[in-house]
């Protein structure tokens, strides 16, 4: 007969087990519900801890290509909590209990079956870090079948018919190539698709709050980031701004739910997009308001093939290091006794641009 595991084995045993769980657990909690577990017992603070510095190391849980940081030097909220999305999201029907919460620690940015308990487990990083639902994509097969998009010249020589509507700050409006065309990701035509490219921050303001910045040099004309969220139907986004207005009535409340129209050359509006990233976002959420219109223009970028364009951030002047990266967000106030803001422009109204949903 066999002799029984040493007592000492099989507390090791326990522990491995207990860190597993706690690995596994802890990274789907808020920060309250995080900051309550630590404050149980010694072990679970020290793993607490590396969950709570990770966050802050990267509030795009390794979606983008760089880390972009939280910087808080003025209070004891070291990161902000929301689900990332790094792009546009329909949610399900389903999906609003599951909205709630994400995958945000030190394992996140493992790729899917990196680690055995996870795949024990059925986990991979997709399942653990998207929220339900579904993203934006192709609807049809229209597409160039270009191996190299140039725009057409002077000379009417033929080029690639996805850049026949060309942006610019004027319109507002550029075409690019799409999932169904023959180019590739590394095209000139598809600037806005290749994600994040330039290093930024997100910096604690006393007066502001949260804001987005530059950690670089950023030239004029370049792509910053897109901004991602909930894409809604206009009923839903009514629904949802009614509750928002009576959250910011009574406390310090903003919410990220954008309204954009696209206009016919008659000014009459063909397209309502609506984007909520109050929840469900990306790191553009963090990109504040100024009266004077910003370094940033907003570009709707239209993808051929795609369902709905994206509006995209450009650099509309060059922006030094340490800058803040802000924007319009639009001339109408409906609200006179809105919300103050805090632009510090030469030309602020005092109060937040504001219009019916």
């Amino acid at each position: 007969m066999s002799s029984p595991p040493p007592k000492r084995s099989q507390e090791r045993s326990s522990d491995d087990a207990f860190f597993q769980c706690a690995d596994l657990i802890l990274p789907w909690l808020t920060p309250q519900e995080l900051a309550n577990v630590s404050l149980t017992c010694k072990t679970l603070h020290q793993i607490a801890h590396p969950i709570t510095l990770h966050r802050s190391l990267d509030a795009s849980r390794s979606f983008e290509n760089l880390p972009i940081p939280f910087h808080n030097t003025l209070d004891q909220y070291p990161y902000a909590y929301f689900i990332y999305t790094a792009s546009l999201f329909i949610p399900s029907s389903s999906s609003s209990s599951s909205l709630n919460r994400q995958f945000w620690g030190p394992n996140s940015s493992q790729s899917p079956g990196s680690s055995s308990s996870d795949a024990e487990m059925g986990c991979s990083h997709d399942s653990m870090t998207r929220p339900e639902g579904s993203w934006v994509s192709a609807v049809d097969e229209s597409g160039c079948e270009c191996e190299r998009c140039e725009k057409v010249s002077e000379d009417n020589v033929i080029g690639c018919p996805c850049m026949e509507l060309e942006g610019d700050e004027g319109t507002g409006i550029m075409s690019e190539c799409g999932p169904s065309c023959g180019c590739r990701l590394e095209c000139g035509n598809r600037l806005s698709q290749r994600g994040i490219r330039v290093k930024l921050k997100i910096v604690r303001n006393t007066i502001k709050g949260w804001g987005l910045y530059a950690a670089q040099w950023i030239q004029r004309g370049q792509f910053v980031c897109e901004y991602s969220g909930e894409l809604l139907t206009t009923k839903e986004a009514r629904r949802r701004q009614r509750i928002y207005d009576e959250l910011a009535s009574n406390g310090r409340f903003s919410s990220a739910l954008l309204v954009v129209r696209e206009h016919l050359p008659s000014g009459n509006a063909c397209l309502r997009i609506n984007i909520d990233a109050t929840k469900v976002g990306n790191i553009a959420r963090f990109i504040n308001h100024s009266c004077d219109g910003g370094n940033l223009s907003t570009i709707l970028v239209r993808s051929s093939g795609a369902l709905v364009p994206r509006l995209c951030f450009f650099a509309s002047k060059d922006i030094k290091e340490g800058e803040e990266l802000t924007f319009s967000y639009g001339e109408i106030r409906v609200r006179p006794t809105g919300l103050k803001c805090f632009c510090g422009s030469s030309c602020c109204f005092g109060t937040l641009p504001s219009e019916h949903t």
